[in-house]
């Protein structure tokens, strides 16, 4: 017998399912809702030439604590991997490695003063306790300030662009802060050591052991059911799917992109929406790639030279065993989009030859041939950008002016960067406020989500 109050989450990816699982061991009676046929969102799988792995590229960190815990609760921290990686940069047509204090003091473009500066930028980056005042200061303003022209120029702007495009200029110093807040924390656990790790059969075994876990804990999880409108009625909430079916709660809890809770909840205020679509969306179109061989032997390559069509190189087999994908290689290629990028039209067969014509330049030794399977992943809301003045006048509360109807998503991490480590930490923040926000449970015998016709 249920004694809590039905609850329903719209959108299974990792932050609904941290939700879930949170609230319905406080004893509510959870419904997760998720328009794709399975839950996992951004974590999710898939076959990349017959091998499974992440649909993106995802990697834990040791100082990812949130993470870690969640793994231990499911029984799977056993299965965490851990090796050590080596960084590359590919900038004025070279490949460096930038994996040392050593390589770094000898790292060609940069001058002895520069590098001072960078490293001085970086330091000063890691010690920021007070990252509100980032909010109102320019990224661009803040890192020339630091690091000096000739290092933002060489440096900084290539990188802000291949991160951002041209939504660099309406980012604050806190979106480059959170950045470097993650990576100097992750060296500082691993004792100056670049020590990355996965889990063994990646995001598809924690996918299914969450699953199982949640159905556990007796949350009611609906694949492939896609809303319609999420609506404020008496005494509750209602989730009309575009089946037709209609979902009756206690509460709503949405976890989607912002603009699209605008879109779902014709109930809210004009000045809610306006709120909610001035959220900057980044997006990504990512090519995931079997090769016959390693290209460089680098976990992460930041390029800085314009005319490479993508804004990375992630080589996934310098970190997972290469035995996994039948002794190949998997690469990653992201390209990190504004809405307005033309690049959202390219078919995967022009990113394609495009991008395998990039790393046939880049790297003499690769050759078309060694390309086992190319495929394109492509998501228009991906990361909430840290605009000026963000937690002020653009961070989603949790509450709405609709009594029953709540939202959870990525725009309120406002103090670090979209990884799964900040998901689940925010899940697991929300679901005590939520828990605050709901009241007193309000009991009651029928199965959670009573369907309506």
């Amino acid at each position: 017998m249920w004694s809590g109050r039905r609850v329903g989450i719209l959108g299974g990816g990792i932050l609904g399912m941290t939700l879930a699982a949170r609230l319905a061991k406080r004893g509510d009676r959870v419904s997760l809702i998720e328009a794709a046929p399975d839950l996992g969102g951004l974590a999710s799988p898939a076959s990349h030439g017959g091998y499974t792995w992440d649909r993106f590229y995802h990697v834990t960190l040791l100082s990812d604590l949130a993470l870690r815990d969640l793994l231990r609760e499911l029984g799977l921290e056993d299965k965490l991997r851990w090796g050590q990686t080596r960084t590359g940069f590919y900038t004025d047509g070279k490949l460096y490695s930038l994996s040392s204090s050593l390589e770094f003091l000898t790292f060609p473009p940069l001058s002895l003063i520069d590098k001072s500066r960078l490293a001085g930028t970086i330091l000063y980056a890691s010690r920021v306790k007070d990252w509100r005042r980032l909010e109102g200061i320019p990224v661009t303003d803040w890192l020339q300030r630091l690091s000096g022209r000739r290092v933002f120029e060489r440096i900084w702007l290539p990188l802000l662009k291949s991160k951002l495009g041209e939504n660099y200029r309406i980012a604050s110093a806190a979106f480059i802060w959170a950045i470097i807040a993650r990576m100097y924390a992750a060296r500082r656990s691993g004792l100056k050591r670049e020590m990355f790790g996965y889990v063994d059969g990646g995001y598809r075994v924690v996918l299914e052991r969450f699953r199982q876990y949640l159905e556990e804990l007796d949350v009611e999880i609906l694949c492939g059911r896609p809303a319609a409108s999420v609506v404020q009625v008496d005494g509750g909430a209602e989730i009309r799917l575009a089946n037709g079916e209609t979902r009756s709660f206690d509460q709503v809890v949405l976890t989607i992109p912002s603009s699209r809770v605008a879109k779902l909840c014709p109930q809210l205020t004009e000045p809610e929406r306006e709120r909610l679509n001035r959220v900057v969306y980044q997006g990504i179109a990512c090519a995931s790639v079997l090769l016959k061989r390693p290209l460089a032997g680098y976990y992460v390559t930041n390029i800085t030279e314009s005319w490479v069509p993508f804004t990375g190189v992630i080589e996934m087999t310098t970190l997972v065993d290469r035995e996994r994908f039948g002794g190949n290689s998997l690469v990653y290629l992201p390209r990190y989009l504004t809405q307005e990028d033309p690049f959202w039209g390219r078919s995967d067969q022009q990113i394609e030859s495009e991008f395998v014509s990039a790393l046939e330049r880049m790297y003499p030794a690769f050759r078309r041939e060694d390309v086992l399977a190319f495929q394109v992943a492509r998501v228009r809301e991906v990361q909430a950008i840290s605009t000026l003045g963000y937690s002020d006048e653009t961070l989603p509360p949790v509450r709405t002016s609709l009594a029953n109807v709540f939202l959870v998503n990525s725009a309120q991490i406002a103090q670090g960067t979209l990884n799964v480590n900040e998901t689940v930490g925010l899940g697991n923040r929300k679901a005590e406020e939520l828990a605050e926000l709901f009241g007193a449970p309000v009991g009651g015998r029928e199965a959670a989500g009573t369907v309506r016709p």
